[in-house]
């Protein structure tokens, strides 16, 4: 089991992590709600939910690249460029789509980093002292953690610069004094997960 996910009976997926392991999902964890920003205030949607309900978002991609990549344009295909006009529909669509679609984006992503971050202080918790534990989860939390799995390593595959599978080849021919080897190696270790994990889900 150590490094990988296995199916519990019943459902949900387990998995052996050591200290090292737990520390280093749960601080990019952190790092990916920290990019995503706050949700909203506490309270507000309960003194007004007609306004949080009806709320809308930005319309303007982000600047920074991995947000751009976390939250891409919904009408754009950099492969197939479209003429003058049509670009200027797609940016017309793509910020209709963003605006009523993209806080509700970022709540999902936030609930879904809070939720390995909960899960993760729990298991510190309780194992504490022995050097790692097995962390198990019931088949809602196989979800959330599969969504914050995803956005992890599309945000570091973002710093990477990686477009293609053939990026990814070439990261494991990197020497190891390369300062992005670091970088790379959660990038893979995390894709081992997730894999592992979405094979537990699967019927």
């Amino acid at each position: 089991m150590p490094g990988t996910f296995e199916p519990l009976p019943g459902g949900g997926a387990a998995v052996a992590l050591d200290d090292v392991e737990i520390s280093i999902i749960r601080s990019l964890a952190v790092q990916l709600l920290e990019l995503i920003g706050p949700g909203p205030a506490e309270g507000a949607a309960d003194e007004d939910p007609l306004a949080e309900l009806f709320s809308q978002g930005p319309s303007e991609p982000p600047d920074d690249p991995v947000l751009k990549r976390l939250f891409p344009d919904a009408y754009s295909d950099p492969e197939e460029p479209a003429s003058p006009r049509g670009a200027e529909e797609q940016r017309a669509y793509s910020a209709e789509f963003r605006r009523y679609t993209e806080n509700d984006l970022r709540a999902g992503k936030r609930d879904n980093a809070l939720a390995v971050i909960r899960s993760l202080d729990a298991l510190s918790s309780a194992s504490a002292g022995e050097g790692g534990a097995v962390l198990k989860l019931s088949a809602e939390e196989s979800e959330r953690w599969l969504g914050a799995l995803n956005d992890l390593r599309l945000a570091i595959g973002s710093r990477l610069e990686i477009t293609d599978e053939e990026d990814t080849d070439l990261l494991y021919r990197l020497p190891d004094e390369d300062p992005r080897k670091p970088m790379v190696m959660a990038y893979l270790w995390l894709g081992g997960l997730q894999e592992t994990l979405v094979g537990t889900l699967m019927p």
